[in-house]
């Protein structure tokens, strides 16, 4: 977002004249889920003014080092308090629906995690998720190389996990990339034999990654009102 961001955090981006983040916010307690614990780092006091008046229910933990989404998660293991919990991006817009969704499948299916996920031609900018016929994800790998996945479908910055997931955390390496990642305490549980599903996500969804993203968020809001 290059200078768009110099003041203000990401998820504060204005679409449609309102912060990209109260529509987030907006949506999961929409679907349902009463309280939200905000991962905040860079200008969290923009963020925490913000949601200061008119919300219920959103607590903040301050990320002081940031080491990667996997490093964030571990921020949320009181919160979580042992229970099921689901997990998204700052910068991720979809629909209401999908938030429920993704829990049902984690609910109704004794699963230890579910990844939502796009398809896409190539998810080399991303995170590149195999599955099985029956929607068992079989492995995921983090930014795989352009052209090398033989798989269309990208994960797509939504996840539900159970308590089990916190096992992984305390156990992921650092990446190549230098972080602590998600990605990488997925594919332990998966080698762990904890069954992780995979959540087709319906409807309008956006990963606002550039400035024309910001646009094309507001078309999108427009076409997933649940």
């Amino acid at each position: 977002m290059g200078a768009l961001t110099e003041d203000i955090p990401k998820p504060m981006l204005p679409i449609e004249g309102r912060p990209m983040l109260e529509y987030i916010v907006g949506r999961l307690q929409q679907s349902g889920i009463p309280e939200i614990l905000l991962v905040v780092g860079y200008r969290h006091e923009m963020i925490e003014n913000h949601f200061r008046s008119g919300f219920t229910g959103i607590s903040y933990v301050l990320q002081h080092v940031m080491e990667g989404t996997a490093s964030a998660l571990e921020l949320g293991r009181e919160f979580a308090a042992g229970e099921p919990f689901l997990l998204t991006y700052g910068d991720i817009i979809t629909a209401a629906a999908n938030y429920r969704g993704i829990c049902q499948v984690l609910l109704n299916n004794d699963a230890a995690g579910v990844v939502g996920v796009k398809k896409v031609e190539d998810p080399w900018q991303g995170a590149a998720v195999y599955a099985g016929p029956a929607g068992v994800v079989t492995q995921i790998i983090e930014k795989p190389p352009k052209g090398t996945s033989a798989t269309n479908w990208n994960s797509a910055g939504l996840y539900a996990f159970s308590p089990v997931i916190f096992d992984e955390i305390d156990a992921v390496p650092k990446s190549p990339r230098g972080e602590y990642e998600i990605t990488t305490a997925i594919q332990q549980l998966i080698e762990h034999h904890r069954p992780v599903r995979l959540y087709d996500m319906q409807g309008a969804w956006r990963d606002v990654g550039r400035p024309e993203d910001l646009t094309r968020a507001g078309e999108d809001l427009a076409a997933s009102q649940e």
